[in-house]
């Protein structure tokens, strides 16, 4: 199992950060796309480091075209010597027509278009294949050589789509690289709903799971004090009852029989009782959708519950010091 760390958020320091992820043994560093741009943080992470890989997790791929895609996975990828992932994920539509003023489509449909076009527009550049992608969404059927890159020596970078439902799932196992499980997930949602439809995609490519490589970070709940355990709780508490008040997540809730708390998670949300929704989230819940105990019996669990389809897995496990956490790096990787 490979283990990612998270990149700092502070880019004054990701030189500094960047090199002590690799000394520990991480295999990769991510971003996610909140309140930064999640690609010039691994510009400066790809300066500053050799061998740890490099992903987005996840850039927002409505908010941007296949060209602007296209472009940003290959300069990364050049750059970094072929240790770029472009990791992408769909967002929901309030987010994309409000917040990125961009148009919305049928989303598992959009992306699968959205993810051929890169690979039409990438294989124009590495293989001179003649560009000429006509779809529902994006069209691209102009190349010249001004704009076509010429550092080619690295190829495309890997593609990894992030998904909770099973369209979605099955649109990255028919023509991603890799599939990103949402952290709001659990494992008999996963293994009822998510790897079937994971199957379903690669039997349409023709490929086989040793293709293809699934990463997923359950929530984790664990301290050496009890000020670092109550924190660590109540974030958890937040960030699941935040993610349940979603609709297109009420399945997942629904597996277990709480799929009547979405709704009332969405009112709340809506009336702005963020810290309200976290004190519907029992303790059942919290060991459902994730691992909660003593810093000792979290890489077991781990690997117990999940060691049989997650390829990667990623965590800072703030919760300890640096040797525990090199320690439970090295466990994982084992």
């Amino acid at each position: 199992m490979k283990v990612d760390g998270h990149l700092t958020g502070d880019w004054t320091r990701i030189p500094e950060h960047i090199k002590t992820l690799e000394s520990e043994g991480f295999d990769g560093v991510g971003t996610a796309e909140m309140n930064h741009d999640p690609f010039f943080p691994l510009l400066i992470a790809a300066e500053h480091s050799e061998t740890i890989e490099l992903q987005t997790g996840i850039a927002v791929a409505f908010a941007r075209s296949p060209m602007t895609l296209a472009n940003q996975g290959h300069d990364l990828n050049a750059y970094s010597k072929g240790r770029f992932t472009l990791g992408l994920g769909s967002q929901i539509r309030a987010h994309i027509t409000k917040r990125f003023s961009m148009p919305w489509g049928a989303p598992a449909p959009q992306m699968r278009e959205l993810i051929l076009a890169m690979r039409a527009i990438w294989a124009n550049w590495y293989e001179g294949e003649p560009l000429r992608f006509e779809g529902k969404y994006y069209n691209h059927t102009l190349m010249t050589p001004a704009f076509t890159p010429d550092n080619k020596e690295y190829g495309a970078p890997k593609v990894t789509l992030a998904a909770v439902g099973p369209i979605m799932t099955e649109v990255a196992g028919e023509v991603a690289d890799g599939l990103i499980i949402h952290p709001f997930s659990n494992e008999k949602y996963i293994r009822e709903v998510t790897l079937p439809a994971v199957e379903r995609g690669l039997a349409k490519s023709g490929r086989s799971r040793d293709d293809f490589e699934i990463s997923y970070t359950p929530f984790i709940i664990s301290g050496n004090d009890e000020k670092t355990f109550a924190a660590q709780k109540a974030a958890a508490k937040q960030r699941i009852s935040f993610y349940g008040s979603t609709p297109a997540y009420k399945n997942v809730l629904g597996v277990h029989g709480w799929g009547d708390l979405q709704p009332e998670l969405n009112k709340m949300s809506k009336q702005g009782q963020w810290a309200e929704m976290g004190e519907l989230v029992t303790d059942e819940m919290l060991n459902t959708f994730g691992i909660m105990g003593e810093p000792k019996d979290i890489v077991p669990a781990i690997q117990y519950r999940y060691g049989d389809f997650t390829d990667r897995t990623s965590g800072g496990f703030a919760f300890v010091d640096d040797e525990e956490r090199v320690s439970m790096i090295q466990a994982l990787r084992a």
